[in-house]
């Protein structure tokens, strides 16, 4: 390993010639380099691929520290190949943020269900099989609401699916109409037992198919809440476009989202989210699946949508999903709490991060 000054690696995918390109300031992690490095850190890039596995687990096993930004799903390549190298390194005393086996805990859809207790819980279930979902979710269906339906381990809308009901008119046959939330997804009509076997190899691998009912405050848009460790360092404000139906006639710009606007920590509107994060709910799903303060990821984000609001007329919060494997955007302060975390992990000073 180094000496005093703690080197870290930074990943993310690439081809070989972004391999060779790659620096400290040419990427889009630039704000987190020279953080690391103000921090007294040695940071540096490391392009991955499946092609220079073997490249990137030599470079690895001479830091000190990974953090990773690769998503679960990208252009048809998964993340098992990395995921088998990081445990590696991780078992030969290297830090690694965030860890597959906590990507697992965390990072997946079936967290919605492990967590459904909680604040943020709504009526949520799971199929853990093909056959369980061909014989539950259509019951679930004919009661009537929208139902959300989540592949375990996706990315950018992948999977994520809205489905309703459509109610035969007389000697009709039955149909649902079903919305991915992937960029320029339109609506489309189809046969129940059609729809399932569609989503029968979300089950492969030991897939899972997490279930929600449809939030019906979707288009007054999403909070994302971005934590280091167990603290808020800011939030994302988004209109989004995912699972919301067009208008007849509407152009490609109806299926377009709005920006997202970053907040800080401290911006007043989103307060009372901020101290159910930190107080309440961070600490209990730690509790409920077993992570504790150590393995907590460097950066993550929980996406919220509003619930309906309470009887004194205050919003609630319904979690949608926990993103850990490639969080970005992120907020103007979250490279800095990112070094200042990082720093707290590998004993640099006795402080809490962020």
């Amino acid at each position: 390993m180094s000496g005093n000054v703690k080197k870290v690696a930074i990943v993310w995918r690439g081809d070989r010639e972004a391999r060779n390109a790659a620096t400290k300031t040419n990427s889009r992690y630039h704000k987190i380099f020279e953080e690391l490095e103000a921090a007294g850190f040695a940071p540096e890039p490391a392009v991955f691929d499946e092609a220079f596995a073997d490249d990137l687990l030599r470079q690895l096993h001479a830091v000190d520290a990974v953090l990773v930004w690769v998503n679960p799903l990208d252009d048809g390549k998964s993340r098992k190949v990395l995921d088998s190298l990081l445990r590696q390194v991780a078992e030969a005393g290297v830090f690694v943020s965030a860890h597959p086996d906590v990507i697992l805990k965390m990072g997946v859809k079936e967290v919605l269900y492990e967590t459904r207790h909680l604040g943020w819980g709504v009526d949520t279930l799971v199929y853990r099989s093909a056959k369980e979902f061909r014989g539950a979710f259509p019951i679930t269906l004919r009661a009537g609401s929208p139902r959300v339906l989540k592949r375990n381990r996706g990315n950018g809308g992948q999977g994520v699916w809205k489905v309703e009901l459509i109610e035969p008119s007389a000697g009709g046959e039955t149909l649902v109409t079903v919305l991915e939330a992937k960029a320029g997804s339109v609506p489309e009509k189809i046969e129940p037992d059609a729809f399932v076997a569609r989503c029968e190899p979300y089950f492969e691998n030991g897939g899972r198919i997490v279930d929600q009912p449809f939030q019906t405050r979707l288009p007054e848009g999403m909070i994302r809440c971005y934590m280091c460790g167990d603290k808020v360092v800011g939030y994302g404000q988004q209109l989004i476009k995912a699972l919301i139906t067009p208008l007849p006639g509407s152009g490609p710009e109806a299926l377009q989202p709005g920006p997202r606007i970053m907040h800080p920590a401290t911006a007043t509107p989103f307060q009372p989210l901020r101290a159910k994060m930190e107080n309440e709910w961070t600490p209990q799903m730690m509790s409920a699946l077993g992570v504790d303060r150590r393995s907590l990821p460097v950066i993550w984000d929980a996406d919220f949508l509003y619930g309906p609001r309470d009887s004194a007329g205050n919003d609630t919060y319904v979690l949608c999903e926990i993103n850990i494997s490639c969080v970005f955007a992120i907020p103007d302060d979250a490279p800095a709490g990112i070094a200042r975390e990082l720093a707290w992990r590998l004993g640099r000073h006795p402080g809490r991060g962020c």
